[in-house]
């Protein structure tokens, strides 16, 4: 997948297509998938899945030989070098599992979950994370990937447990704190990309520490406009909220009501996380059971 932007390219179009034209239309006529058993299996898959990207991320620098200040690319070809490149390729990877989250939204028929911005983010994450594994496996922008693959371990673990049903939905009472939690990875990301800038004699290339520097700037902005619009008594003062991330009902918006056995919770759940992660994407919500 490295060798050339163009599989990486059509994948991206693909899931836009099947997500936005062909799986709705599949699906309109079908009854909705009961997909209860395998919605835990694949948030325990991804919560592990994450884990392990995190570990890989620490034991192939970040803990105790990356600086945090300034961290070029090492482009040899010593292990450390090799494992960290290798690891930046499985976060690669990990854009294309989360795009299984919009075909589970599909085959239940939530498809008011794959709005416009959760299937832009969703399709542009492989390709940006493909430009910087491509020219730069490692070093200063990496912290942003290590900060992602962490919150996905929380994100995904507590969608298995929404999952699991009631009896174990009163371990997750600290479902709110998430999206606060998502913004404080926000602001973490760009203000380490930026604080490069103000050291000239840090050689990391520029135009990384741009680039991601402004996926953390509109993430946060998003999901500001979201945790507003979910969260503050004015942002519910009506049915809907047409925010930037979604449309935000709020809790007497049909939240009682159930279809296969699962409870449906408000659209406007916890948005997902940059990464994952851009994002991740700011509707990819499990409905708890």
């Amino acid at each position: 997948m490295m060798s050339s932007p163009w599989p990486t390219f059509a994948a991206c179009l693909c899931y836009a297509f099947c997500a936005r034209k062909l799986g709705p239309a599949l699906m309109a006529n079908r009854k909705p998938f009961e997909l209860r058993s395998v919605l835990i299996v694949y948030n325990l898959a991804q919560t592990v899945f994450s884990a392990w990207i995190f570990y890989e991320y620490l034991m192939s620098g970040w803990l105790g030989h990356y600086d945090f200040r300034c961290q070029l690319v090492d482009y040899s070809r010593n292990p450390r070098a090799m494992r960290m490149a290798n690891t930046c390729w499985w976060y690669f990877f990990s854009k294309f599992t989360e795009f299984f989250d919009t075909l589970f939204f599909v085959l239940r028929k939530k498809n008011e979950h794959v709005s416009t911005l959760h299937v832009i983010h969703h399709g542009i994450m492989p390709m940006s994370v493909w430009l910087g594994l491509k020219f730069a496996p490692g070093g200063h922008s990496t912290f942003f990937a290590l900060l992602n693959t962490f919150v996905h371990i929380v994100m995904y673990f507590y969608y298995m447990v929404s999952a699991m049903g009631p009896k174990y939905q009163k371990y997750i009472w600290w479902k709110k704190y998430l999206t606060a939690f998502q913004m404080v990875q926000f602001v973490l990301i760009f203000s380490h990309q930026l604080q490069v800038l103000f050291r000239p004699s840090c050689q990391y290339p520029r135009p990384f520490v741009y680039w991601i520097a402004m996926h953390g700037f509109l993430f946060l902005f998003l999901f500001s406009d979201f945790y507003k619009a979910r969260y503050n008594k004015a942002g519910r003062q009506s049915k809907t909220t047409n925010g930037l991330c979604m449309v935000v009902m709020n809790e007497n918006g049909g939240s009682l009501s159930s279809r296969n056995g699962y409870k449906q919770e408000p659209a406007s759940e916890v948005p997902n996380s940059y990464a994952s992660s851009a994002a991740d994407a700011f509707v990819r919500r499990r409905p708890v059971s």
